[in-house]
């Protein structure tokens, strides 16, 4: 057998990219196969009459993305193309805004919170902070959290630290159900992620590091693949128009497409796979004839709703108050975030009626938003992130410690990392482990059998 090429990569997605990066650079041959017409995967990008619109939403912070950083140096990124998110984030509550959710101040300040709900909150960010050594985000199974839910863990404390801070959170950023996902990969995130007022953002659109990933990488878009195999020696891709092999495959997907595509995971793998189940997200972008924002005493570029308050949506991101260059000069791009408990009976429904429902729900938040929206754009992912179940938390060690075969696995599901980051640290694992087996085997191009016995 012949391969094709040394690793061939399904999903060009960060997960895929950043694994066919790292296997490039060890000077093997990578080929990335792409269902969809463009890179990016949940990180994709749409530009329309001079608003850049992003399907999905992503936040780079100083602190705990320190692969994504590593890899945007390498890729040539300037600060300039890494601005400063413009504004904080609120949730609403009581018929207004209150700004300051995840920052420092918010013990003082209240950022929603109750009196007693903010000495609870002080009483559990010094109880977190003084086992911060042991939240992990690269080993979330070890918190001493456990496996216990997001509900569980917040039910000791007053009832609005779920509802007005995790909740709003988890459901907004993550499309959780509190009472399904496990607390310590969201606490571990928070801790490492530290203060939105910190963030970063993509100035061209979040699809920026993807579009410069696949600039020098062999990626065919329109191309599904409906199978992969171990076969020992080798992986086979089975596509619509034949069969590819090669040394290597990463499977650089959601796990439930994933598990689907490896019929034959073996006994090791496969309860993991299973375990990681996804969120759905469904986001509506509304094109503005104006910059429109939800009133606060301070700018915010994320409304947090929580579920208690508001049944339609969970949250309102202000992408030009995130970043000017989203929307042309005296437009304004707002999206609206269905709530989990929503988005599952709004899949399948047209998109008028779905951006309509939204947009209508956004009324009571971005006053005059129906009249002034130009145009809208709905986003639909069936598999939005990883939900990082209690299941989920308890496989992923036997997971973790498989031995290296013919087809691995990345992705944000992967490192129970619902961002990125864990996106891209899962995409780095995947080319080492790939590396790890390969440094024995002669490549397919036969001149970088060196160059790849040395990087091994």
């Amino acid at each position: 057998m012949t391969p094709e090429v040394d690793v061939a990569v399904v999903g060009a997605g960060i997960a895929g990219l950043t694994a066919a990066h790292e296997l490039r650079r060890a000077g093997l041959t990578v080929r990335v196969y792409e269902q969809l017409p463009q890179v990016g995967g949940r990180m994709r990008s749409v530009r329309r009459q001079g608003w850049t619109v992003d399907t999905g939403a992503e936040q780079v912070a100083p602190r705990g993305y320190r692969a994504t950083w590593e890899l945007l140096r390498r890729v040539g990124a300037t600060p300039a193309d890494v601005p400063r998110v413009g504004g904080g984030v609120a949730v609403w509550r009581d018929g207004r805004a209150h700004s300051g959710v995840g920052e420092p101040s918010a013990v003082v300040t209240g950022a929603g919170l109750s009196v007693r709900a903010r000495l609870d909150l002080a009483a559990f960010t010094a109880r977190t902070g003084r086992r911060r050594a042991r939240f992990d985000g690269d080993r979330p199974e070890d918190s001493p959290l456990g496996a216990a839910t997001v509900r569980e863990t917040t039910a000791r404390y007053h009832r609005d630290l779920h509802d007005y801070l995790f909740q709003p959170v988890a459901g907004c950023f993550f499309g959780w159900d509190t009472a399904r996902s496990a607390a310590a990969p969201l606490v571990s995130l928070l801790l490492e992620a530290g203060s939105p007022a910190g963030w970063h953002t993509y100035r061209d659109g979040m699809d920026f590091l993807a579009r410069r990933l696949a600039a020098d990488t062999d990626v065919v878009t329109g191309h599904p693949v409906r199978e992969v195999t171990d076969a020992g020696d080798h992986a086979v891709l089975r596509c619509d128009d034949g069969e590819v092999r090669a040394q290597a495959a990463v499977l650089a997907v959601p796990a439930p497409v994933a598990a689907a595509l490896r019929p034959d995971a073996p006994a090791d793998e496969r309860p993991f796979l299973t375990a990681c189940t996804f969120t759905p997200m469904l986001k509506v972008s509304c094109l503005l004839e104006r910059p429109l924002a939800p009133a606060a005493r301070r700018p915010v570029h994320v409304l947090l709703t929580p579920a208690v308050e508001e049944d339609v949506l969970s949250g309102v991101v202000v992408d030009h108050a995130k970043d000017p260059g989203r929307a042309p000069a005296g437009r304004g791009l707002v999206t609206l975030v269905a709530g989990p408990r929503r988005v599952p009976e709004l899949l399948d429904a047209a998109p008028e009626d779905v951006a309509r429902l939204l947009t209508d729900a956004a009324e009571r938040y971005v006053p005059g938003i129906g009249g002034a929206c130009r145009d809208h754009l709905v986003h639909a992912f069936r598999h939005g992130l990883p939900e990082a179940t209690p299941e989920a938390l308890r496989e992923r060690g036997a997971f973790m410690a498989r031995p290296v075969r013919a087809v691995e696995y990345a992705g944000d599901w992967v490192m129970l990392r619902p961002a990125s980051e864990g996106a891209v640290r899962a995409g780095a694992l995947a080319a080492s482990r790939v590396l790890s087996r390969l440094g024995g085997h002669r490549p397919a191009g036969t001149e970088r059998a060196e160059a790849i016995r040395a990087t091994a």
